[in-house]
């Protein structure tokens, strides 16, 4: 499979070159565009073989290979290779109507996207589509998420999305929920993350090593900071997000969480997996046992105690206290106000 990946990746690099009226190419033209392209999306590529270049060729001329009209012509001592036909062009499919209608409907849904101001150009590119190819413009709403359209701090998106873009360091004033008095961050900003309706940013704090999370809703202000942009060569975070359930990142390791699930929660647990690391350890009539692999942090405990009685912590200790914890004081709060009465 990989191969037939490799060389139809060839296919289209030659069609490419020889579609091209304004160049012409050698045998030896063309491997070189091929390597220099090839070497493009992998660094590690072995140079193609002459023999390798004369059978992709043979290919492209044959039924199979779409019927190629591959020709040569001498100019000035030289052999070159072109389509007879000027016109023609191997991968030259279009859309179709229905690939079309979904592409206009991701960028109406791109378009939605609130406090991106920077991003009016979408909206011009779906009237663009839709008057081209005479795409439907339904009222009907098809498709819809939860998205707090009033949430504060949300204006603050298309500034620090160019920010990380340009790499731009940040003065940052922000107010946290656990302290009256504001704080000033020096930020040099390398990500941005949606998780349960909240936006949050990542970055380097000129005055810390640790990563930085601060939450846009309790951004007071933002201004371009004179400091040097410190570059992330650290964090991953395709792989940060892999070891935590929401945003809260800490240094820790990972630890194998146990959790038992009820009958009653395990089709819900079952189709849609609390960690993408869920497995199932045992299952019988009493309920499911799950293992999960993530560092435990607040919004792990949170999503845990969101099913109520229907699971229980096993193990580790650590995590099975802290629930414990927080349900004898779920439970004070209401036995004192059935107390109070």
């Amino acid at each position: 499979m990989a191969t037939n990946k490799q060389a139809s990746i060839r296919y289209r690099i030659i069609d490419n070159c020889l579609s091209n009226p304004q160049r012409r190419f050698s045998f030896e033209d063309l491997r070189d565009c091929l390597n220099r392209e090839l070497a493009e999306i992998n660094a590690n590529h072995k140079e193609i073989s002459i023999r390798t270049l004369r059978e992709d060729l043979k290919h492209m001329r044959s039924r199979e290979g779409g019927e190629a009209p591959i020709e040569t012509y001498k100019k000035e001592g030289r052999s070159y290779y072109r389509y007879a036909d000027k016109d023609f062009k191997l991968y030259n499919q279009g859309l179709n109507t229905a690939e079309l209608q979904q592409l206009k409907n991701a960028i109406d849904t791109l378009s939605k996207i609130e406090g991106l101001p920077q991003m009016g150009w979408v909206q011009e590119l779906s009237t663009k589509l839709e008057e081209r190819f005479f795409l439907e413009n339904s009222d009907q709403l098809i498709m819809s998420h939860d998205h707090n359209r009033y949430l504060k701090g949300i204006e603050y998106l298309g500034e620090l999305f160019h920010a990380i873009l340009y790499k731009k360091c940040l003065t940052i004033r922000y107010q946290s929920y656990k302290t009256k008095k504001e704080s000033c961050f020096e930020l040099s900003p390398y990500h941005l993350r949606e998780y349960n309706n909240r936006w949050f940013l990542f970055g380097r704090n000129q005055s810390f090593k640790n990563l930085t999370n601060l939450a846009l809703d309790r951004i007071v202000s933002i201004e371009e900071s004179n400091h040097s942009f410190i570059e992330n060569e650290k964090w991953n975070f395709n792989e940060l997000f892999e070891d935590i359930i929401g945003v809260s990142f800490s240094e820790k390791e990972t630890e194998s969480v146990h959790i038992w699930c009820s009958p009653e929660a395990t089709p819900y647990i079952t189709s849609k997996p609390l960690h993408g690391s869920q497995t199932k350890v045992y299952q019988d009539d009493n309920g499911l046992t799950i293992r999960i692999e993530v560092i435990p942090n607040f919004e792990l405990e949170t999503l845990i105690l969101s099913f109520g009685e229907r699971i229980k912590v096993l193990s580790p200790e650590g995590v099975k206290k802290r629930i414990a914890e927080r349900v004898k004081q779920l439970y004070s709060n209401y036995f004192d106000i059935t107390n109070s009465k």
